[in-house]
């Protein structure tokens, strides 16, 4: 079976990509014991992934993968974008995100959004990246339980319900990590 390091600490990530990748040995960075916060300095989703990546491929010396993802809202200029998990400010805090974007888009007409993944892998040291867009409405209050991040607010196009309704197999066939991660994992599969 192949093997596969996630460079993500975000328990509900790695929850929702273990689900999709049942036929690869999958690691956590808790499993390497890779216990650095890599920083995420850059402005663009690419950036950001190959960073994490390669300071878990330097560390292990494993093929590994990163992902760097976000919500885009056009009525905001395109933000919180890269920058979702510190929309609000350090320290990162989802509810504190979460509010404030609801509150941003208080007086917004134009209620549309989409998610965007960009995962990097490096796999036998080549660097390749794969994308995934999803697109929808965002709602004007919380809604639902499961998911994590922006997921309460965000219903996709075609669905009445947000991510956090969604039954997680429904969510990770489609949202945006969901259409990287089947990319990658084709490519996996082909090698």
């Amino acid at each position: 079976m192949k093997e596969l390091v996630i460079a993500s600490n975000n328990k509900g990530k790695v929850k929702e990509i273990k689900m999709m990748m049942q036929d690869i040995n999958l690691y956590s960075l808790e499993d390497v014991g890779f216990d650095k916060e890599v920083p995420e300095p850059y402005d663009t989703f690419n950036e950001n992934a190959h960073t994490k990546a390669s300071a878990v491929h330097e560390y292990t010396g494993k093929n590994v993968f990163a992902d760097d993802s976000g919500i885009c809202v056009p009525a905001l200029g395109g933000a919180p974008g890269v920058h979702s998990a510190y929309y609000a400010g350090l320290p990162r805090d989802n509810d504190r995100n979460l509010e404030k974007l609801i509150a941003d888009m208080a007086d917004k007409e134009d209620r549309s959004a989409y998610y965007k993944a960009v995962i990097c892998l490096i796999w036998d040291g080549e660097v390749y990246y794969f994308e995934g867009e999803c697109h929808g409405t965002l709602v004007a209050e919380k809604r639902g339980t499961g998911g994590f991040g922006y997921d309460p607010i965000f219903v996709p196009e075609g669905y009445d319900k947000t991510f956090a309704e969604l039954q997680l197999e429904v969510k990770n066939n489609l949202s945006h990590r969901g259409k990287a991660v089947k990319k990658m994992v084709d490519f996996i599969n082909n090698r």
